[in-house]
């Protein structure tokens, strides 16, 4: 029997509060002890929006690393969180996969399909983040991106059939409210909150997960 998405689900995606981007940014060190790092940002020149980086083909407007050692310079301190954020403020909020998270990225119209299927299944989520490139990011463990191919074939899925990444070591998530691309907002999905705060097994998500992606080709 086919599932179907509830056609109000969309609409009832929460969306992230006027706060600012450094208060953010601070909040997600204090509270989830994640490890932030700031961003380019979009830049309106005649009625334009570009990066900041000031490529006129960037890939990805507003929300990738301004510098080449990202790596090094994500933090954990909230005084230095907010440092960085004071000399940019307009500074997208980039986070590290691979430390105290991996995150698995799947197109939107996958990821609620999922999202929905997890939520009757009676799944314990993580954080769960809509991009404006119509991305979903499942947060789990660190060592999903290892694992993932091999739970793939297990389900008898070719990993090169499916449009499910594993981001790691090396990979990073624009968090809420960055906006880039068109101007959209990466909005929360699904909310970290203290009942979330420990995160599931790719094990446990990757059944639905490739089940949406499948029907999604």
């Amino acid at each position: 029997m086919e599932e179907t998405i509830p056609a109000a689900h969309a609409a009832q995606i929460p969306q992230q509060r006027g706060e600012s981007l450094l208060e953010t940014a601070v909040r997600y060190v204090e509270e989830r002890h994640w490890e932030v790092f700031p961003g380019t940002w979009l830049e309106s020149a005649d009625g334009v929006r570009r990066c900041s980086c000031g490529e006129a083909a960037c890939a990805a407007p507003g929300a990738h690393p301004a510098r080449d050692d990202w790596a090094t310079q994500a933090t954990g301190s909230a005084t230095t969180a907010r440092r960085m954020w004071q000399q940019h403020p307009a500074a997208s909020i980039l986070l590290p996969t691979g430390r105290t998270f991996d995150a698995l990225s799947v197109p939107e119209s996958a990821g609620l399909l999922a999202l929905a299927r997890m939520r009757r299944m009676g799944l314990t989520l993580g954080p769960v983040t809509l991009s404006p490139d119509r991305r979903t990011h499942f947060f789990v463990l660190p060592g999903a991106s290892a694992k993932v191919p091999d739970l793939v074939r297990t389900l008898g899925w070719s990993p090169a059939s499916l449009d499910l990444v594993a981001l790691g070591e090396g990979g990073y998530v624009a968090a809420p409210p960055t906006r880039y691309g068109l101007g959209g907002a990466v909005q929360w999905a699904c909310r970290p909150t203290p009942a979330n705060r420990w995160l599931p097994d790719a094990d446990e998500l990757i059944p639905a997960l490739a089940y949406a992606c499948g029907r999604d080709r």
